[in-house]
C-alpha cells in the first residue's frame, strides 16, 4: 500500500472515531488543523451547535460564540497555537435552540515528532452546574441572612426598631438605595413608614402618604396580594401610573411586597434603587417572606406589650385592693374599742355606730364591684329585662350618689324630658350605670363644683349625659379610661381610693344592652362628658293606658300565633311571655328542656323561643329533639340567647335553627322575626 493511501485510510478511521465518540458522549469533541482552522467534518460540533460545515469551516466556528466572549476567546486560541501549549477556556455557546450555554473547553497539540499535525480537544456544558452552585449559594446566603435577622430582633419588643432593623438588614443584603417598612390604616388608603433605612445621603422616607399615590393599577395589585415590581420607572409607569410620586424621592426601581391578612391590605415591605434594576424571582421573593415575618414577629411584640401591661395592671390591682380593704379597717377597729369603753348610749358610741355603718357600707360596694367583674369575665351577668321609664330610673340613681354629691358640696343638675322616655332594660343595671358615672363626676370634680345629668332621645336611641367640670381628661388617654383596673396618672391626687373598675363596668353593662358610652373632654381642668346610648324602646309603655294602639296592631298582626318560650331565668321568662302576650301572641312558658318538651306536647306552638344555656337539657337537644319529632319537625326555632359569636350562630343554624337573636333583643326585632318565620310555614295549629 502507498503511503498516500495509507495517509488516506488513517483520516477516514480518525473521522470514524470521532463520529462514534460523538455520539457516546455528552461532550463536544473537535480537531483543527495545525493552524488552528477546521478543514474536516466535526459532527459533535455540529450536533450541539447546530452549524453546517460550511459555516463552522476555517473559523466560522467562532459565529457560535457569544459576541461578548468570541474577541477574548479568539486571543486565547491564537496564543496557544503560537506557543503550542495546552489551551483552556470558560465562554458562553450558541446551542441549536439559540440558547447561549456555559462551556469549559480544553484542547492540546498533537505531535509527530516535533512538528504539530493538529489540535484535539472538547467543550463541556456546565450550565447546569454552574446554576445549581449559585442556587446553593443563594441559598447559603439566604439562610444566613434571615439568621442575623433573627438574632438581631429576636430580643427587640418595640415594634418600631423591629421596622428599622429589618430594613436595614434587607436593604443591605439586596445592595439597595432604601428599604422601608409599612403599615397600612384599616378601612382606609394611608400608610405610614415607622421606620426605614437608606444609604449614606440619601434621605429618609419615614412619613404618612396615600396609597392613591401609587396610582389605581398597583394600588390594586398590593390589595389583591400581587408584588408590585418595576424595573425602571420611567419605562413602565407614566406620571398618572405612579412615576411622578416615584421620580420625586429619587427611585428608578421598586419591589412593594404586600401582606394581606383576612382580605386586608395590613403592611407593605419595599426596596428602593436610585437606578433602574433588573429584579430576579428569588430577590422579590425574599421581600415578600420579610414582610411576613416582620409582621408576625411585630404581632408578638404587640402580644407581649399587652401581656406586660396587663401584668403591670394585675399589680397595680392587687396593690391598690389591699390599699381599700387597709383603709376601713383602721376606723373599724377604732370605732370597736370606742364601743368598748365609751358608756353606752353616749355621742361617742353613735358617733362609733356611724363610723361602721360607713366603713361596712363602703367594703360592701367594694365587693359588689369585684362580683360583678368576677360575673362579667366569666360571662354570668343575666340581665333581667323589662319595659321601663328612664325618669324614675334617673330619680334612683341620683339617690344612691346622693352622699358622694353633698359630701363634696356639688351642685346637681337633673334636666328630664317633659315625656317620660321609655327603654327594655334591666332597671337595677341602668341604675348602677347612672350611678357609676356621678359617683365618678363627684370624685374628679372639686369640691362645690357643677354636675349634670340629663336623658333625652334622639333617632331611635335613649341618651344619658353625665357632664361635670371637674379636672378632665388628657385627649391621649380618653382611649384607655373604660378598660378594667385603669386609674390614670393625672388623677392620683383625687383618686380617693376605688379598684378603676367602675367605668369598665358601666361600659360592659351598657354593652349588653345594646347601647355604647363614649366620653368627651377639652383636656385637663377642662371637665368631663359621659353619654350613654341606648336602643329605645319603639312603643314608650307596654302597658294598657300608654300602648293601646301596639297592642291593637299586635292583636292584628300576631293572632293566633302560639309562641313557647323555654327560659331558665325567672324573671326573664316572666318578662318576656308578658311582652309577647301585649303584642298579641299565645305564649306559654317553660323553665327547662324536658319541661318545654312537655309544654310543645300539649300548647303545639307555632314558633319556640329557645334558651341555649338550660340546665340539664340545653337548648341544642331540645331543638334536635323537636326536630325529630314528627309533629314538631316544621315548627320555627328562634335562638333567644346572651352567646352571638359568630361561632356561636354557625352551631345553632346546624342544629336547625330558624333565627338566633342575642340577648337582649329589640322587642320590635323580636315581634318582626315571629311574624316572619311564622308567616312562611304553613305549619298551625297542628292536631
Amino acid at each position: 500500500m502507498s503511503r498516500d493511501r495509507f495517509s488516506e485510510a488513517g483520516e477516514r478511521l480518525k473521522d470514524a472515531r470521532l463520529r462514534a465518540l460523538a455520539t457516546t458522549t455528552l461532550a463536544i469533541v473537535w480537531t483543527t488543523d495545525p493552524d488552528g482552522s477546521i478543514q474536516s467534518e466535526n459532527p459533535s460540533w455540529a450536533a450541539f451547535t447546530g452549524q453546517t460545515r460550511k459555516q463552522y469551516e476555517i473559523h466560522g466556528w467562532l459565529e457560535a460564540i457569544h459576541p461578548e466572549d468570541r474577541q477574548r476567546l479568539f486571543e486565547e486560541w491564537r496564543s496557544a497555537l503560537r506557543q503550542t501549549r495546552r489551551f483552556a477556556a470558560d465562554y458562553r455557546l450558541r446551542r441549536h435552540d439559540g440558547e447561549y450555554r456555559d462551556v469549559t473547553a480544553e484542547g492540546a497539540p498533537v505531535f509527530e515528532g516535533k512538528r504539530v499535525v493538529e489540535w484535539v480537544g472538547y467543550c463541556i456544558d456546565v450550565t447546569d452546574r454552574h446554576r445549581a452552585e449559585a442556587a446553593l449559594t443563594q441559598s447559603e446566603a439566604r439562610l444566613r441572612f434571615f439568621d442575623e435577622l433573627g438574632v438581631a430582633t429576636r430580643s427587640i419588643v418595640d415594634a418600631t426598631q423591629v421596622m428599622g432593623i429589618t430594613a436595614r438588614l434587607l436593604g443591605e443584603h439586596l445592595g439597595a438605595t432604601r428599604t422601608a417598612y409599612a403599615d397600612v390604616e384599616a378601612d382606609s388608603d394611608r400608610f405610614h413608614i415607622r421606620n426605614d433605612w437608606s444609604i449614606a445621603g440619601v434621605a429618609s422616607s419615614a412619613g404618612t402618604y396615600s396609597l392613591t399615590s401609587f396610582g389605581p393599577q398597583a394600588v390594586s395589585m398590593l390589595r389583591q396580594s400581587i408584588n408590585l415590581v418595576i424595573h425602571d420607572v420611567d419605562r413602565e409607569l407614566g406620571d398618572e401610573g405612579g412615576g411622578r410620586m416615584f421620580n420625586a424621592i429619587g427611585i428608578k426601581a421598586i419591589i412593594c411586597a404586600p401582606l394581606v391578612k383576612e382580605g386586608r391590605l395590613v403592611a407593605m415591605m419595599a426596596v428602593h434603587q436610585s437606578h433602574p434594576r433588573r429584579w430576579g424571582d428569588k430577590e422579590v421573593a425574599i421581600v415578600s417572606e420579610v414582610v411576613e415575618r416582620c409582621w408576625a414577629h411585630i404581632e408578638r411584640v404587640g402580644d407581649t406589650a399587652k401581656l406586660l401591661e396587663q401584668d403591670r395592671h394585675k399589680d397595680d390591682f392587687l396593690a391598690t385592693l389591699a390599699h381599700e380593704l387597709r383603709n376601713p379597717l383602721a376606723p373599724l377597729r377604732y370605732a370597736s374599742e370606742i364601743l368598748r369603753l365609751a358608756p353606752p348610749g353616749g355621742n361617742r358610741a353613735k358617733q362609733a355606730q356611724d363610723m361602721i355603718d360607713r366603713q361596712v357600707g363602703h367594703m360592701a360596694r367594694l365587693i359588689d364591684d369585684l362580683l360583678d367583674l368576677s360575673r362579667v369575665n366569666r360571662g354570668l351577668i343575666n340581665l333581667k329585662l323589662e319595659p321601663v321609664g328612664l325618669r324614675g330610673l334617673l330619680e334612683q340613681a341620683v339617690e344612691t350618689s346622693r352622699p358622694a354629691l353633698e359630701a363634696a358640696r356639688h351642685r346637681l343638675e337633673v334636666s328630664l324630658p317633659d315625656e317620660d322616655v321609655f327603654i327594655i332594660a334591666d332597671p337595677a343595671r341602668i341604675v348602677q350605670i347612672v350611678g357609676n358615672l356621678l359617683n365618678n363626676a363627684a370624685k374628679y370634680t372639686p369640691d362645690g363644683g357643677r354636675i349634670r345629668v340629663a336623658a333625652w332621645k334622639s333617632d331611635g336611641h335613649a341618651l344619658i349625659e353625665v357632664v361635670d367640670n371637674g379636672i378632665g381628661i388628657p385627649p391621649n388617654q380618653q382611649g384607655r379610661l373604660f378598660q378594667m383596673f385603669t386609674q390614670l396618672h393625672h388623677t392620683a391626687s383625687r383618686a380617693q381610693g376605688g379598684l378603676g373598675i367602675g367605668l369598665a363596668l358601666v361600659k360592659t353593662l351598657v354593652q349588653l344592652h345594646g347601647g355604647d358610652v363614649r366620653v368627651f373632654s377639652k383636656g385637663l381642668d377642662e371637665g368631663s362628658a359621659f353619654t350613654v346610648e341606648l336602643p329605645l324602646q319603639q312603643r314608650q309603655r307596654l302597658v294598657p293606658d300608654a300602648s293601646a294602639a301596639l297592642i291593637d296592631r299586635g292583636s292584628r298582626d300576631s293572632a293566633g300565633v302560639r309562641v313557647l318560650v323555654v327560659e331558665d331565668n325567672e324573671d326573664g321568662l316572666t318578662s318576656l311571655l308578658t311582652l309577647l302576650e301585649t303584642m298579641g301572641f299565645e305564649a306559654v312558658g317553660a323553665a327547662d328542656g324536658p319541661a318545654g318538651l312537655e309544654a310543645a306536647e300539649r300548647f303545639l306552638p307555632d314558633a319556640v323561643l329557645l334558651d341555649l344555656g338550660l340546665p340539664g337539657m340545653d337548648g341544642f337537644a331540645v331543638a334536635r329533639a323537636l326536630r325529630a319529632h314528627p309533629r314538631h319537625a316544621g315548627v320555627v326555632l328562634v335562638a333567644l340567647t346572651g352567646w352571638g359569636s359568630e361561632a356561636d350562630q354557625k352551631r345553632t343554624a346546624a342544629t336547625g335553627f330558624d333565627r338566633h337573636l342575642t340577648k337582649p333583643v329589640e322587642p320590635q326585632t323580636l315581634r318582626d322575626t315571629l311574624k316572619e318565620l311564622t308567616a312562611r310555614t304553613d305549619r298551625r295549629h297542628p292536631v
